[in-house]
Formats: structure tokens, sequence, C-alpha cells
């Protein structure tokens, strides 16, 4: 119990926020796998429902104010950019969600720790655990705290300008057209709620992943990931 009670300390503090109610901080890391093991618990994916909510919220209020002059369109992109998949992955792992989800012994000998999807899902969990802890005044300047200077999330390219073209275009003069492969690696959720995650190849390499709702969305994060790690696909 004490290591436990240590580890949700540690987390707490790099999150920058302490709970009132911790049952709500295990709830956003608990993972539906390792609810099932416990009937009586809850997984973190009613608590994912309302952080995307919480998240589209403070993160569009934060653009708004940060350019008077943007049109709605670019604000939609920046705001895609930053509250869907690497993003929220990206952030999940720098807070060390990843170390604290809780898994059932079969998802975490199957990579769950380390599962795309799965941190997206606890981060947003968490945005909501805070929000129904403390309300959006607490909800908020601890989002913008994970995220930093919006401007520096936001230095490379936007989401809205066909990363998997992009990319195409770099590898296809020294690699060819069929050089890029996405390959589908895991799905999990209901129909009507279905997460993808994909590996991107390049020539048999792995090169990027992505998750989101759709295959679509999968691709298009895998691809964005590729363009933020090279400047060109030769410098790897």
């Amino acid at each position: 119990m004490g290591t436990a009670t240590s580890a949700t300390t540690q987390l707490q503090q790099q999150l920058g926020y302490t709970f009132r109610d911790a049952s709500l901080l295990a709830d956003a890391l608990r993972h539906p796998s390792a609810a099932t093991l416990r009937p009586a618990t809850a997984s973190n994916q009613r608590l994912e429902f309302l952080g995307d909510a919480v998240l589209q919220l403070v993160i569009s209020e934060a653009l708004y104010r940060a350019d008077p002059e943007a049109r709605e369109g670019v604000l939609s992109r920046r705001r895609a950019t930053l509250t869907k998949g690497l993003f929220l992955v990206t952030l999940a792992r720098e807070l060390g969600l990843d170390r604290a989800l809780e898994l059932s012994p079969a998802e975490e000998q199957t990579g769950g720790r380390d599962r795309a999807s799965s941190l997206e899902d606890a981060f947003e969990a968490l945005a909501a655990a805070i929000y129904l802890d403390g309300g959006l005044e607490a909800a908020r300047p601890a989002i913008l705290r994970w995220y930093g200077p919006l401007e520096r999330r936001l230095d490379g390219p936007e989401q809205g300008d066909n990363p998997k073209g992009r990319l195409q275009e770099l590898v296809q003069p020294e690699h060819g057209n069929d050089a890029l492969r996405y390959e589908v690696v895991h799905t999990q959720g209901q129909p009507h709620e279905r997460h993808f995650e994909v590996h991107l190849h390049l020539l048999g390499r792995i090169v990027g992943t992505g998750s989101g709702r759709s295959k679509k969305e999968a691709e298009e994060n895998a691809a964005r990931e590729a363009l933020r790690l090279w400047k060109t696909p030769a410098s790897n």
C-alpha cells in the first residue's frame, strides 16, 4: 500500500495537481482490461468521453485568445493537431502515464503499457478527472501547464495539410512510390468507438506510429510522427 501511495504522490507532483478525491485519479489510470478483473471498479472509458470535451474547450479557448486574427478554419486545424493522436500520446508519456497505467496481466504482456490508444485514452481521462475534482478553473491551468507554450507545440506543419502526401513527396524521389507501407497492428473498442494503431514502414523499417478513431486518422498521425522526427527520410 505504501508503494502505491508513494507512486500516486509522485505522479500528482508530476501533474502539478493534488486530487481531493484520489479515486478519480485511480479511475483515470485504470485500463478496461484491469476493470474486468474487479467488477466493482470503473475503467477510464467514461472519463475519456468527458475528457475529450474538456480538452477541446481548454485548447480552443487558449488558441482563440492567443491569435485574435486567426480564422475559424486555421483555429480548427490547430486544435485538431493539439487534441488528437500523437500529441496526446506524447504528452501522456511526458507525464509518466505509461508507467502509472493499471492493466490486466494479459494486457501488460501484450504491450498494452506502450499502446498509443491506451495512452491517448488515459490522457483524456486524466483531464476529465481533474475537471470533476476541481472544476474548470483547476483543469484549465493544469492542462495548459502540461502542454507548455502552444506555439512550440505547433512549430511543425499543421495537421490539415495532408501529412501522408507530404511524406510521400519526400520519400518518392529516393525510394520510389511503393517504399511506404501502413500496417494496422491493433484495434480495440466497440464498432461505434473503435481505436486503431498503425505502424508506418519505410522499406520494411518502422519509422512512425500513430493512433486514432479511424484507420485514416491513425495513418495520418503515423505520417506526422515520421515528418516530425526527420528532416528528410535519408537522415535515418
